[in-house]
């Protein structure tokens, strides 16, 4: 027994060191950055949380005093809001990934030609983040209406919180088709890409991060580090992910 009790005691100051990273971060990267949060966790000894949903929520929800370390934004534009409100730590705003946006189809739809949806629809749903907030249903929207088909098919959207809810409609059955990007295709066996999006047809899809001012523990910073890894690029990049830097 006093042998145990001096082990015990040997190891309380190494779990006594460890720290918690507390990260909001965009629906889209759940598959991915929990892989990579995990090899981080591995190899610093410490801990990470993370808050998924869409960025629109969780910039405001951090606008607003909610208490994370670190925010990773589907779209630039709302890490510039957070930007705008003087809540980024200095020097620590980086470009992380790329994505691409896709149509899916409940599993076994054959691939359409985009200016064939509204046909190809029917009367079933079209299932889209929330076009007026959430990246996703913005680039969606976007590129729905360079395509001359948004006028048609708003009736018949069904907006979710975020992408991440977007594709689970589809995967349940309850839309025909959704826009969601490349990488939660890739994450959900239940649903097939029907088509791919051109580039062009929305603003660049960007993943920035950065550390939250009155947050940047050295912890957190390692962890936003980490994410520029060659360990981190290789699990994003197999997610689907297109890796920046």
């Amino acid at each position: 027994m006093r042998h145990l009790f001096l082990l015990a005691l040997l190891a309380a100051p190494v779990s006594a060191t460890a720290e918690t990273v507390t990260v909001f971060a965009a629906a889209s990267l759940k598959t991915a950055l929990d892989l990579v949060a995990t090899g981080w966790e591995t190899e610093s000894g410490d801990d990470v949380v993370i808050s998924y949903a869409g960025s629109s929520t969780l910039a405001k929800q951090i606008i607003e005093g909610a208490p994370a370390n670190a925010f990773i934004s589907a779209s630039s534009d709302w890490m510039d809001a957070l930007e705008a409100e003087g809540v980024l730590a200095g020097g620590t705003r980086r470009d992380l990934l790329g994505n691409t946006l896709v149509l899916i189809g409940t599993k076994g739809s054959p691939p359409i030609d985009l200016p064939d949806l509204p046909m190809a629809l029917g009367e079933s749903h079209l299932a889209m983040a929330l076009v007026s907030a959430v990246p996703a249903g913005i680039y969606g929207k976007q590129a729905l209406t360079t395509l001359g088909l948004w006028t048609a098919l708003e009736p018949k959207v069904a907006q979710a919180d975020d992408v991440r809810a977007a594709l689970a409609l589809v995967a349940a059955g309850e839309a025909h088709y959704g826009i969601v990007y490349a990488t939660d295709a890739l994450a959900e066996t239940r649903v097939d890409t029907a088509a791919t999006f051109a580039g062009d047809s929305h603003d660049p899809i960007t993943y920035p991060a950065a550390l939250i001012d009155g947050n940047a523990t050295p912890a957190a910073a390692s962890f936003l580090d980490y994410l520029s890894t060659s360990e981190a690029a290789q699990v994003f990049a197999a997610q689907g992910f297109k890796v920046l830097n």
